[in-house]
């Protein structure tokens, strides 16, 4: 009867997220403010006001949902919720595996938040605009997926970049290569193949030098093994070991983000329960498809921190 906590990526960010929180919990609140501190700006203004199109800019979104996810945290914590005794493992997808680590102690917010604005400028910057791409690829087999990624890269990097359950794979790469690969997709009998509007192949190899700049930044912060293990995107494994969860931070820019691996390990490892901690609820729904067996529940609201509170008293 285990619980573990996941934290959401891009693509959950919308205006106005975290204000209900920030409203309801000081604790919460003082979260945005550490985040705006940290970065020297008003993020949460942005945050809580928009403009949308800024707010879904890469170097914004990421340590945006950062906030929003510890704002949550916070608020259940400032009700006497502990972390360490009620839940067993944390995962984020993407950017929400730092959230997941700051809300473990990994990090700071301070630094998370100095973290993901790197690395969402590195990410940005390591690919000129228009030169890469990514497409969701719908109800084909993996193997018929990276048959065609490797039959569309010839020498050019096509790759699945998440393997999100449910049957839905991304990939990322070159950009010709990119919509070739969706092309032969569907061939092979894809439901659908959709080149997503996104402003950079993430997780692929043309984000290696954002991924030497993620090396340089994690150095530079203070590390702590973290109060519940955490379960990487890379390698689909907890760890508590600071060094490895840095190595693996830093794989994880250019590598694949196994999420529907890392849902069906918690089934097999006693978890009967997952939360959705911060914005959105992406990750509850790609759960439901992957494994029916695990009861799933959102947190990023200040009465879904209530119930939460009474679901796990």
């Amino acid at each position: 009867m285990a619980v573990a906590f996941t934290f959401p990526g891009q693509g959950s960010q919308a205006v106005g997220m975290g204000k209900d929180l920030a409203d309801a919990f000081p604790e919460a609140r003082r979260i945005f403010q550490e985040v705006d501190d940290a970065l020297g700006e008003n993020l949460s203004k942005l945050i809580w006001e928009g403009p949308e199109e800024t707010l879904t800019l890469t170097a914004n979104a990421q340590p945006a949902l950062m906030a929003v996810s510890l704002a949550a945290i916070r608020a259940l914590e400032s009700r006497g919720f502990s972390l360490q005794d009620k839940v067993a493992y944390v995962a984020g997808h993407s950017l929400g595996e730092y959230s997941a680590l700051a809300a473990a102690g990994f990090v700071s917010v301070a630094d998370a938040a100095r973290l993901l604005r790197i690395r969402g400028n590195a990410m940005q910057a390591a690919v000129p605009a228009g030169e890469g791409a990514m497409a969701a690829i719908i109800g084909l087999e993996q193997a018929d997926v990276e048959a065609a990624c490797a039959e569309a890269a010839k020498g050019s990097v096509c790759q699945i970049a998440n393997d999100n359950g449910g049957g839905q794979l991304v990939i990322s790469g070159a950009k010709a290569a990119v919509e070739l690969a969706a092309k032969l997709c569907i061939e092979k009998g894809a439901k659908r193949a959709l080149m997503l509007q996104v402003s950079a192949p993430f997780h692929s190899a043309l984000m290696a030098p954002a991924a030497n700049l993620m090396r340089d930044a994690l150095a530079g912060v203070t590390k702590n093994a973290p109060v519940v293990p955490v379960v990487s995107n890379v390698s689909v494994a907890p760890s508590s070991d600071p060094d490895e969860i840095a190595r693996r931070l830093v794989e994880q820019v250019t590598g694949r983000v196994r999420w529907r691996e890392t849902v069906e390990w918690f089934g097999a490892n006693g978890v009967t329960t997952l939360y959705e901690i911060g914005a959105g609820k992406v990750l509850s729904g790609l759960a439901r498809r992957i494994n029916r067996d695990i009861a799933t529940a959102s947190v990023g609201s200040a009465a879904e921190v209530e119930a939460a509170l009474a679901a796990l008293a």
